[in-house]
């Protein structure tokens, strides 16, 4: 809200105020059936009617049915009053449905979400539940996303704004999720290279001296750093106390005197390979 806010002059709260009715999700872009008649195919009618050809070669004309052709005519005025752009505006205006969501037409699922939700549940557990829990009915599939709407926007008779405090985020808006500029989403390592992008010595395995490090998590928070060299596939392993990036750098870290102890024997191991 700040950084749109600087955006604008604006200070935040009155950003909040128009971005809250939304519960911070963007409004869906409206956008036409690809079945309904187009402006140009409305100008062509109102060509047609001039040149007074009758329904059934306009329709033929536009590729539609003829049915189609009449109802546009008897919506706009008939053959006398028909224009173009105002049937394309009052077409428009008629595609506004507000559809309700699936919950609000369902009141047992409503009270099943609800339920769920009040034991901590996240919405892409009860949706994963409802969907084992009730395998043969179609009635009690809902997706997380239908949930997560339906409790930032508000809609009469859905899901009580109450039960925002039972998500984990305890969020009363939404936000969105951050991306690096590169547009790809990551974890938090900084200054992360990416594996295609190492030397061609290492990558044909012909030299000794270069080493691949992974991290084995086990049960009961155990973990083990692995070490392997590549050119011999000599394996190094280490029992780490966590997986924090300090415990497991401090652990794998090898003086200089074992570190040159360790390489002379990957060496001599690679030359009886040879």
């Amino acid at each position: 809200m700040k950084e749109i806010g600087r955006a604008f002059g604006k200070p935040s709260s009155p950003i909040h105020l128009q971005v809250s009715p939304h519960g911070g999700i963007r409004p869906a872009p409206r956008r036409r059936s690809r079945l309904s008649l187009t402006l140009s195919e409305r100008e062509e009618i109102s060509r047609g009617l001039a040149a007074h050809q009758s329904a059934r070669s306009m329709a033929s004309l536009l590729g539609r049915s003829v049915s189609t052709v009449s109802r546009e005519l008897s919506r706009n005025g008939g053959y006398d009053c028909y224009r173009a752009a105002l049937a394309d505006a009052k077409a428009w205006d008629r595609a506004r449905r507000p559809k309700r969501c699936k919950l609000a037409n369902s009141a047992r699922l409503r009270q099943a979400v609800a339920s769920q939700l009040r034991l901590n549940w996240s919405p892409e557990q009860i949706a994963g539940w409802l969907k084992r829990a009730h395998p043969e009915d179609e009635s009690y599939r809902v997706s997380h996303e239908t949930i997560f709407r339906s409790l930032y926007v508000q809609a009469p008779g859905v899901l009580k704004k109450e039960l925002l405090g039972y998500l984990r985020s305890k969020r009363t808006i939404r936000h969105s999720k951050r991306l690096d500029p590169d547009g790809d989403r990551r974890g938090q390592i900084k200054d992360l290279v990416s594996i295609s992008q190492r030397p061609a010595a290492v990558e044909d395995r012909a030299m000794t001296g270069h080493w691949e490090g992974d991290l084995l998590a086990g049960s009961k928070n155990s973990y083990i750093a692995t070490l392997v060299e590549r050119h011999t596939r000599y394996v190094t392993l280490a029992k780490v106390t966590n997986k924090d990036t300090h415990s497991v750098v401090s652990t794998i870290y090898l003086g200089d005197q074992h570190r040159r102890l360790l390489l002379r024997s990957v060496k001599s191991l690679a030359a009886r390979f040879q």
